[in-house]
């Protein structure tokens, strides 16, 4: 039966605080706190993140398609899979396919992929979810949304969790929407959509899974429910007589409303805690559609769970002092202009360095090297190499702090890191607390927005500090 292989989460660093938020804006707040994108990472870079943690134990030749949903991706006419497959090093015979149009895509997207892997029961599909969606600032949808990413593997082979039935609904209905010419998230009456929107499809949609599978709300272990407010998902438990404690935790109040990511990133959050045998049900609605699966948790689960879980990304946490830097962040408060150049053809000629990561160990005397040369640095010998990807880990070897580079969080890092494995890394620091850096501090590598030039956005790595073993 087709299900679950492997799966994985991202969240960002920054929270903000929404006490601060309504403060700021002089407006009532909601509690807690939301996940804010560093100004450098797009749903692009969150969405490799989780792959990357998806893919940690698997074969690359193993995985045959990418499937990306997100109504926030960094282009709209060019496919952010394909990218998301190079920088996670798999074929160049995958099969492809961005989806957006609401934040109900990832479902979708799911649900492609359910199709795909019943037809080739060898073939595993990643599906990938992303988003930052834009809000208005001081609007209560600016305090609701959060940043986040998150990937499931699927296929027939041996799954973690296998997805015994789906049930959908489908009605036009107008909550949410942002046209072509909308720089925000435009959204109606909070209380109609709540009651005639969300509650009344969600409910809809579970009821219709229940009665497929012939099963009442006793079977289920954990009732998984994306949250656009903290009281529409008790408000559905509830009137699906659901016994308190087994909506799982919608994680409004640590990160948001995430969009595309949020129901796949909660069950992951669910899939950290179950236990062999447990019955979990998923719902994602967006606009009038809802998306419902049934997941049984397999004994595979024990052992295979992702290193980085929900709960590394939930306590390892930066706040975000003040809601001005988040517009920074977002482009609304001008800087300094920077016009760096790029060439689409370089971009191209450079895809195993920048983006793959792929430096040169010498065949002469084994030095790995990069960036990628013609003379190998040790020996001297010429163009006599091959290729090798990076260990993704090191130690910070030296580093300098720029506070006169324009950088919407100043100051700016650069650091030099000797690699696990070999070769040196050059470059600038990402996420950095100014007391995690330090020489011999451990850091990773991680794939970033650099700069957008001729147009078009560039990707490369950056350093991130680690937590202290």
């Amino acid at each position: 039966m087709v299900g679950i292989t492997s799966y994985g989460a991202y969240v960002p660093r920054y929270r903000l605080s929404r006490d601060a938020m309504g403060k700021a804006w002089g407006q009532r707040f909601a509690g807690g706190e939301r996940a804010v994108a560093n100004h450098d990472e797009d749903s692009f870079t969150m969405a490799c993140e989780a792959a990357a943690n998806c893919l940690a134990a698997i074969d690359p030749s193993s995985v045959g398609g990418v499937y990306f949903a997100s109504v926030s991706a960094p282009y709209v006419e060019k496919q952010a899979s394909t990218l998301i497959g190079t920088v996670c090093g798999l074929s160049g015979s995958i099969s492809t396919a961005d989806l957006a149009g609401s934040t109900r895509a990832s479902t979708a997207a799911l649900k492609m992929a359910m199709d795909a892997a019943q037809a080739n029961p060898d073939m595993q599909l990643l599906v990938c979810a992303a988003d930052i969606r834009p809000s208005q600032p001081g609007s209560e949808l600016e305090q609701f949304f959060g940043d986040a990413g998150a990937a499931l593997l699927i296929g027939a082979k041996d799954p973690v969790a296998t997805i015994s039935g789906s049930f959908s609904v489908s009605e036009e209905f107008v909550d949410s929407w942002r046209k072509a010419d909308d720089p925000f998230v435009q959204r109606g009456d909070t209380a109609f959509i709540q009651s005639y929107g969300y509650q009344r499809l969600v409910k809809k949609c579970v009821a219709g899974l229940l009665a497929q599978q012939g099963i009442g709300v006793g079977d289920v272990s954990k009732l998984i429910l994306n949250a656009p407010d903290p009281r529409s998902p008790q408000a559905v438990a509830k009137g699906l007589e659901f016994p308190e404690g087994k909506l799982q935790d919608p994680l409004v109040s640590t990160v948001g409303d995430a969009g595309n990511a949020s129901p796949l990133m909660l069950l992951a959050h669910a899939l950290d805690q179950a236990q062999p045998g447990d019955k979990l049900l998923l719902c994602n609605y967006a606009a009038g559609n809802a998306d419902a699966f049934l997941i049984e948790v397999m004994p595979a689960i024990e052992g295979r769970r992702p290193a980085r879980g929900m709960g590394y990304y939930l306590s390892r946490k930066r706040e975000m002092a003040n809601p001005e830097k988040l517009l920074k962040f977002r482009g609304e408060v001008p800087m300094d202009p920077i016009r760096p150049f790029s060439s689409g053809a370089l971009s191209w000629k450079e895809i195993k360095q920048n983006l793959q990561l792929m430096g040169q160990k010498c065949n002469q005397c084994g030095r790995l090297v990069y960036p990628r040369r013609h003379i190998c640095t040790q020996c001297g010998a010429k163009d006599d190499f091959q290729d090798m990807r990076l260990a993704t880990t090191g130690k910070l070897f030296t580093f300098t702090k720029d506070y006169l580079f324009p950088s919407p969080d100043s100051p700016n890092c650069m650091g030099v890191a000797d690699l696990d494995g070999g070769a040196r890394f050059y470059g600038q620091m990402a996420d950095a607390d100014l007391s995690e850096v330090r020489v011999g501090a451990p850091v990773e590598l991680v794939i970033r927005r650099y700069h957008e030039g001729d147009g078009f956005v560039n990707y490369f790595w950056k350093l991130r500090p680690l937590p202290e073993s």
